[in-house]
C-alpha cells in the first residue's frame, strides 16, 4: 500500500505543479479527482502511511484552537511608498548616488497577505503570516490547503520563501454571489487564512505569489533575477508580469503600462514594487530602521470610476446637523464596493451642481472615503432637477435652521430620534465612554423598545436582564459582558465625558484641553464664557457652544444624575512632574498598534508629558511606526527622524 501511496502522491504533486506552477495541465480534471478520491481511500484505510506531505492537506480538515505566534529568523521589513512620478525619479537618483548604473527588477505589488513559507528537505514544516515583521502567526493548517504553495518542493534542501496569499477576482465575486460579504479581495484572502477550520479556507481557493529569497547567498545567487528564477524551478509560483528594468524610462514604461491595464488582471494590485537587482549593491544601499533603501513601492493614484446618483438622501447627526449623501448604484472603487458618498452640505452640492440621476465620477479620497470628483454634466438626458435642499428634518419634521456663518442646517428638535440616537451611539465610541460591544443595529433597536432614551439609560439597562434574555442574540453571558462594559465606563476621565456628551464644536482635543485646564466637571459647568475662551486653543465659538449647553437645564440634570449613577467627574490624566523620555516632546503615530489603539497610545504619552500630532515635520521629536506604516514613517526617514518600532515605545512606556 505505501508504494501505491507514494505513486499516487507523486502523480497528484506533478499534476499540481504542471497546472498550478506552469499552467500546462497535463492530466484531465476526471482524472485528477480520479487519483485524489483513491488517495483519499487508502489513507482513511491507513493512516499511519499518511505522509506530511499528502495532496490531501488540501482538502482540509484540520482544526486548531488559536494562532500560535511565530517569530521571524528574519525581520520582514515593509516598504516605503511612493505616489507619483517625482518621487519615482527621486528614488533612482538616490540609488544612483551610490550604485552606477543600477538594474531593477520590476514586480507587480499583489493587494494580499505576505507569508513566510519554511521547507525543511524539502517538505513544508510551517506558514507564517508578517505580523509586524519579527512576530506573525502560525497558518500552516490554512497554507497548505493553497494549491499554488508546494507541499513539497523540488530540491530536498532547507529554504524559507516569502510572498503574497491572495484572493482571484473570480473567487471573490463567486463568493459574494454565494451570499458572502467580503469588502475586497485583500479583507476576503485575510479573512480565509485566519479562520480555525482549514476546510473553510479551502473552499475560498486562494492563490500564492512567491517574490522574495530571504538569503540567496547561501545557494550561491548573488542577483533577485536568479534569486526569482531558482525559486521557479524549485516549483514556487512566480509573478510572471515581473520585468528586469535597464533604466528610468524603462521603469517609467512598465508603471505606465500596468497603471492602465490593471483592470485586466484576474486578481487586485495596488502598485508597482521596485527592487534594485543585484545584491551586492542592495547591500551597500543598507536599511533603515523599517524599510530596505534598495526598494520601494510604488502606490497607484485613487481609481477614478463612474457610477449613477440614484438619490440624495439626508441624514441626522448627534448635534442636529443635517447632511445630504448620495445613494449611487453600487460600484467598485479601489476593490471596494461602494454605493454611498458624502456630500457635506448644501455649498458644496450646489458648487458641484450634483442632482439626482447624474452620471458622476468617484474616488476613495486617501483611498478610504467615498468621494464624487465631478458631474459629467454632457451624460445628463433632461430627467437631472436642480439640487434644492430640504426645510424640515427628514426624521421629526421639525423646521431646520442654519447657523450664523456656517453652511450646514440644523434641526432644532432636541428630541428628535434621529439626534438621540446618534448621541447614544457617540457616547459608547472608543474615543468617548468606549463601551464596546454596541453597534447601530443595537442601539438603535434598544432605542425602539424603549430601553435606551438618553445616555443615562446605558446605566439602568441591568433593569431590562431578563427581557434582553429573549432577544435573537443575547445570552446571559453576553448581557453580563456588556452590563460590565457599562460598570467600567464609569471610572474614564473627564474628557472622555466631555466628548461623549455631544457637545456642539466640542472634539477630543478640546475636550481635553478644558478637563485637563478646570480638573472637573463642577469647574466646566460653573466657568464663566471668558475664562472658557481664553484658554489656549478653544476661543469664543467652542466657548460659547460649552456655555449654552450647560445653561439647559435637562443637561444639568443629566449631568447630577450620572453623578449618582457613579460616573466619575474628574480629570483622571495627570502630567508627569519628572522628567520623562516623553517629557516636552512631539510624536507622531503612523501605522496600526497591535498592544494599543491609537487614543491609548495618545493618552499614554500625554500623561508622561509628551504631545501627539497629526503630521510629520521638522518639529517631530519620534514617530512611532505599527504595522503597514505609510508616508509619515517615509517622510519621518527622509528627513532623518528618530522613528521608533511598536516594541520600543512599549519598552520606553514600561521606565515609569
Amino acid at each position: 500500500m505505501k508504494q501505491r501511496i507514494d505513486e499516487l502522491i507523486e502523480i497528484i504533486n506533478e499534476a499540481n505543479r504542471n497546472y498550478y506552477t506552469l499552467d500546462k495541465p497535463t492530466i484531465t480534471d476526471q482524472e485528477y479527482d480520479r487519483y485524489m478520491e483513491e488517495l483519499i481511500r487508502l489513507e482513511t484505510k491507513y493512516p499511519d502511511l499518511k505522509r506530511i506531505d499528502s495532496p490531501t492537506s488540501r482538502v482540509g480538515g484540520q482544526i486548531i484552537d488559536s494562532f500560535k505566534k511565530v517569530t521571524h529568523e528574519k525581520t520582514m521589513l515593509s516598504l516605503g511608498d511612493i505616489f507619483n512620478s517625482d518621487e519615482i525619479i527621486s528614488f533612482d537618483e538616490k540609488i544612483k548616488k551610490t550604485i552606477k548604473n543600477p538594474k531593477y527588477i520590476a514586480e507587480l505589488k499583489m493587494d494580499g497577505l505576505s507569508v513566510s513559507l519554511i521547507y525543511k528537505d524539502g517538505k513544508l514544516i510551517r506558514a507564517a503570516t508578517r505580523g509586524d515583521g519579527r512576530i506573525g502567526e502560525d497558518i500552516t493548517h490554512n497554507a497548505k490547503t493553497i494549491k499554488d504553495i508546494p507541499l513539497t518542493i523540488n530540491k530536498p534542501i532547507d529554504i524559507e520563501v516569502r510572498g503574497e496569499i491572495y484572493m482571484k477576482k473570480s473567487i471573490f465575486n463567486k463568493l459574494n454571489e454565494e451570499g458572502a460579504n467580503f469588502a475586497n479581495p485583500r479583507n476576503a484572502a485575510a479573512g480565509s487564512v485566519r479562520q480555525l477550520d482549514s476546510k473553510v479556507a479551502a473552499k475560498r481557493k486562494l492563490s500564492c505569489f512567491i517574490y522574495h529569497l530571504p538569503n540567496p547567498e547561501d545557494y550561491g545567487i548573488y542577483t533577485h533575477e536568479n534569486a526569482l528564477k531558482f525559486m521557479r524551478e524549485l516549483g514556487f509560483k512566480i509573478n510572471p508580469n515581473n520585468k528586469k528594468i535597464n533604466d528610468i524610462n524603462e521603469l517609467m514604461d512598465y508603471i505606465d503600462y500596468w497603471t492602465n491595464n490593471r483592470p485586466d488582471l484576474p486578481y487586485e494590485i495596488d502598485g508597482i514594487v521596485i527592487k534594485v537587482n543585484d545584491l551586492n549593491d542592495q547591500e551597500k544601499l543598507g536599511f533603515t530602521a523599517r524599510s530596505p533603501k534598495w526598494a520601494i513601492a510604488y502606490k497607484f493614484p485613487p481609481e477614478l470610476v463612474l457610477t449613477r446618483v440614484k438619490k440624495i438622501v439626508f441624514t441626522v447627526g448627534r448635534t442636529g446637523q443635517v447632511t445630504p449623501s448620495a445613494d449611487l448604484e453600487p460600484v467598485r472603487v479601489s476593490g471596494s464596493l461602494i454605493s454611498r458618498a458624502t456630500l457635506h452640505n448644501e455649498d458644496y452640492v450646489k458648487e458641484k451642481d450634483i442632482r439626482e440621476r447624474d452620471i458622476v465620477s468617484i474616488k476613495k479620497a486617501g483611498d478610504v472615503i467615498p468621494e464624487i470628483v465631478k458631474v459629467i454634466k454632457e451624460r445628463r438626458d433632461g430627467t437631472q432637477k436642480p439640487f434644492e435642499m430640504i426645510k424640515k428634518c427628514p426624521m421629526c419634521k421639525s423646521d431646520l435652521s442654519k447657523k450664523e456663518n456656517e453652511s450646514a442646517y440644523y434641526c432644532n428638535n432636541n428630541s428628535c430620534p434621529s439626534r438621540e440616537q446618534e448621541k447614544l451611539i457617540h457616547y459608547t465610541s472608543r474615543a468617548a465612554m468606549n463601551i464596546t460591544g454596541f453597534g447601530e443595529a443595537i442601539i438603535e433597536d434598544f432605542y425602539n423598545r424603549g430601553y435606551l432614551k438618553s445616555v443615562l439609560d446605558f446605566y439602568h439597562l441591568d433593569k431590562y436582564r431578563e427581557e434582553l434574555m429573549e432577544l435573537e442574540g443575547f445570552g446571559n453571558k453576553s448581557i453580563t459582558k456588556l452590563l460590565n462594559e457599562i460598570e467600567n465606563s464609569k471610572k474614564a476621565s473627564l474628557e472622555r465625558l466631555l466628548f461623549g456628551l455631544s457637545i456642539r464644536h466640542v472634539g477630543t482635543k478640546t475636550a481635553d484641553i478644558i478637563s485637563n485646564h478646570f480638573k472637573n466637571m463642577n469647574n466646566i459647568m460653573n466657568a464663566k464664557l471668558d475664562e472658557i475662551a481664553e484658554i489656549k486653543d478653544i476661543g469664543p465659538k467652542i466657548a460659547k457652544s460649552i456655555i449654552e449647553y450647560f445653561e439647559d437645564e435637562n443637561n444639568k440634570n443629566l449631568i447630577e444624575s450620572l453623578k449618582n449613577e457613579g460616573v466619575n467627574m474628574t480629570y483622571l490624566k495627570q502630567k508627569a512632574t519628572d522628567q520623562t523620555i516623553f517629557t516636552d516632546k512631539t510624536f507622531v503615530l503612523t501605522g496600526s498598534l497591535k498592544t494599543y489603539t491609537r487614543s491609548e497610545a495618545k493618552d499614554k504619552i500625554e500623561t508622561l508629558g509628551g504631545s501627539v500630532s497629526s503630521s510629520v515635520s521638522k518639529k517631530t521629536s519620534v514617530v512611532i511606526a505599527g504595522e503597514e506604516a505609510g508616508t509619515k514613517l517615509k517622510k519621518a526617514q527622509d528627513l532623518e527622524l528618530t522613528i521608533w518600532t511598536e516594541e520600543e515605545f512599549i519598552n520606553n512606556l514600561s521606565k515609569y
